[in-house]
């Protein structure tokens, strides 16, 4: 609904049936995404590409989803405009984790920063909250405790409260907006504060 944006495009594996006046629905091939032919200018591309291990079925798959395609994607976005490419990442995103899930997104946040892009926002958000089609148990559990506890949660815990899906959209909004050069990283307690200046 930004003003801002004259035509959203969306990159998909299946139709959405979101009938939005702006929407555009690209229905591609992730695999072959060098293959695509997009003859448009973009201005921004938001990357919220995810999974699961269960849905994804492998580890290799996981990895393609969470590394392959979107480093691939931040690679077209250089041919597609060059002004901001924005990614959620994750809390605790590092290459040496030795937890998978944190690991393979440390290592795609690695990967963007190469692509010379004129402006990288990469978000890491904590456990996000928000509506899904399909319940991740997990994730459910972790976001019902964290919230019991996000009284207690102060200071250099701050970070470690849910993030909800609604405010991390609004934040990359507000960073497209921004869009200052070079790599920033936004954590996310830094993503709450955000949202606080709305």
């Amino acid at each position: 609904n930004d003003p801002r944006y004259k035509e959203i495009h969306s990159l998909v594996r299946r139709p959405g049936n979101l009938h939005k006046a702006k929407l555009v629905e690209h229905i591609i091939d992730f695999d072959n995404l060098d293959k695509m032919n997009l003859d448009v200018k973009i201005d921004d591309i938001f990357c919220t590409l995810g999974t699961t291990i269960k849905k994804a079925s492998s580890r290799e798959k996981f990895y393609r989803v969470y590394f392959t395609y979107v480093v691939e994607l931040a690679r077209l976005a250089k041919t597609l405009g060059d002004r901001s490419f924005l990614v959620v990442s994750a809390l605790g995103a590092n290459p040496q984790s030795r937890i998978f899930y944190n690991r393979v997104k440390g290592e795609m946040e690695e990967a963007v920063k190469e692509v010379p892009l004129k402006t990288i926002y990469i978000f890491r958000p904590s456990v996000l909250a928000g509506s899904r089609k399909e319940a991740r148990w997990g994730e459910i559990a972790a976001a019902s405790l964290l919230r019991v506890l996000a009284p207690v949660m102060v200071g250099p815990l701050r970070k470690y409260r849910v993030t909800n899906a609604s405010h991390l959209a609004w934040a990359m909004l507000r960073a497209a907006k921004e869009c200052p050069a070079g790599v920033n990283t936004v954590e996310a307690d830094a993503i709450f504060e955000m949202v606080q200046m709305k």
